[in-house]
């Protein structure tokens, strides 16, 4: 079940808010909804979750009582092992038992394909960072079992994230939430979210899908920037579109959980792109992996190979891959670069050259992210730059390119930067009221009421478009 599908908008989401509503037992409520939600799409797999919960719920108690410094990071080691070796076996044991009977005689390894689990690279850090809380002392450790397994089972965040940490909403969970929900702000936010996916990003993923799909030597270059530009747009608004539906559904359950997108493509350098980009992964890094590391504290050597782990993970954590991992270490060698002298002449740049640059490389490095080997991505970024490949349309493309598509592809472009907030400024619409909280979290003061027949007929013309379409997953879901 995704969150833009007719059955959860028109079944399972109302019939869960009526009950959550109703009941006086929220925590409760939000947990069994939570636990029918992940069952509908994983059924058995909701076991192996299960069993997570309750060993690092205990785990985290009997590591919250250990007084002596070395017993106690023992005891966080051995929990984040079982941790990760439990999302080891599920996503990366076929990539390493491949590889290993690729330099081994005989091929002595059997194939190993266990079927992803949903959410599991998101549930995984979500219960690490929880651990490394408690073992830093900077969360008290979680007591009641249910409001500990709801915070990780939450519907909203457990398939596709954002990653929320349990200090984000560890009040929240304790408060009377009958009294905190902020309805509106949920359905402004889930509307706007349910837009992004479905009038942009599920509009263009088709001439993206046909530009990727064809082969090196049917690809002239204007099909490839056009299909790398489809999916520059297609993976932003997909998973932005996610992120403000997650973040709209917690608004609605009394939740406030962290922005994970701040317009990345009008950064002004890569290292820019990732405050701006998948924020909570980012800052998950830079907490739990970076400054552990010794962050820039060690000198220039140790700086370097402290960025190189953090994007070496980074590019792992999206897939068992050799792509994903050059895509990591492709971002990482930008962010050396930048940091050790390039990223001052992007200051003294103009706004417009600094930002061209910025979403070239990010471009580019969205064919790594996209194309299944690196031979292909190598292929592609040949077209990319055969000056005998331009063409006023380019054939190839023809077939892929129709009115939903340009229309998707405009849009895209402009609302991919703050149009519709400056829109919203300059027609004097008025501001959410927030609370310090809410600011400090989700950044407000740019965020405005939007009419209400705007919202509507987003929300009509979105439906009209599930209707008329098959099963659209999120791209992170594989992730």
């Amino acid at each position: 079940m995704v969150f833009s599908s007719v059955i959860f908008i028109f079944y399972f989401l109302p019939l869960f808010l009526l009950g959550y509503y109703l009941s006086g037992w929220r925590t409760g409520a939000l947990l069994a909804g939570s636990a029918v939600f992940y069952t509908w799409g994983e059924g058995p797999y909701v076991f192996l979750l299960l069993g997570l919960i309750g060993l690092n719920y205990l785990g985290a108690r009997w590591l919250d009582g250990l007084a002596e410094p070395g017993r106690r990071r023992l005891a966080l080691g051995g929990l984040i092992a079982i941790d990760l070796s439990v999302l080891g076996w599920f996503k990366y044991a076929g990539f390493v038992a491949a590889n290993l009977n690729g330099l081994l005689p005989g091929d002595p390894l059997p194939a190993i394909d266990p079927r992803l689990p949903l959410g599991i690279s998101f549930f995984t850090f979500q219960l690490i960072s929880y651990l490394f809380d408690v073992h830093r002392r900077q969360v008290e450790v979680e007591r009641d079992l249910t409001r500990f397994a709801a915070y990780i089972l939450m519907f909203p965040h457990l398939i596709a994230g954002p990653i929320v940490r349990f200090a984000h909403i560890r009040d929240e969970l304790h408060a009377d939430r009958r009294k905190t929900g902020r309805t509106g702000l949920g359905i402004q936010y889930f509307i706007v979210g349910l837009c992004q996916k479905v009038l942009i990003a599920n509009s263009v993923a088709p001439l993206a899908d046909h530009a990727f799909g064809l082969s090196p030597g049917a690809l002239d270059a204007g099909t490839a920037w056009l299909g790398m530009l489809a999916y520059t747009l297609q993976i932003y608004f997909d998973f932005c579109g996610y992120s403000n539906m997650a973040i709209g559904l917690a608004f609605m359950l009394g939740f406030t959980f962290p922005k994970n997108f701040d317009y990345p493509y009008m950064a002004r350098s890569v290292t820019e792109f990732w405050r701006r980009w998948h924020i909570s992964l980012s800052s998950w890094f830079r907490d739990y992996v970076y400054i552990p590391l010794g962050g820039n504290r060690g000198g220039r050597w140790k700086t370097v190979r402290n960025l190189l782990v953090v994007f070496l993970l980074t590019g792992f954590w999206h897939g068992a891959a050799w792509n994903f991992v050059v895509w990591g270490l492709f971002h990482g060698g930008f962010l050396l670069v930048e940091r050790f002298g390039v990223g001052r002449l992007l200051e003294r740049l103009p706004r417009v050259v600094a930002t061209a640059y910025t979403l070239l490389a990010v471009m580019a490095g969205w064919v790594l992210f996209r194309d299944e080997s690196l031979s292909q991505a190598l292929g592609y970024w040949r077209a990319l730059v055969d000056p005998t490949g331009f063409t006023v349309l380019p054939l190839a493309t023809q077939v892929a390119l129709d009115n939903q598509v340009l229309a998707a592809l405009a849009l895209g472009c402009v609302f991919a930067y703050p149009a519709l907030p400056w829109a919203m400024k300059r027609l004097g619409a008025p501001r959410l009221e927030a609370s310090t909280t809410l600011e400090a979290r989700l950044d407000t003061q740019g965020v405005h009421v939007l009419a209400t027949p705007l919202l509507i007929a987003g929300l009509v013309l979105s439906v009209a478009f599930l209707a008329g379409s098959s099963l659209n997953p999120f791209l992170y879901f594989r992730f």
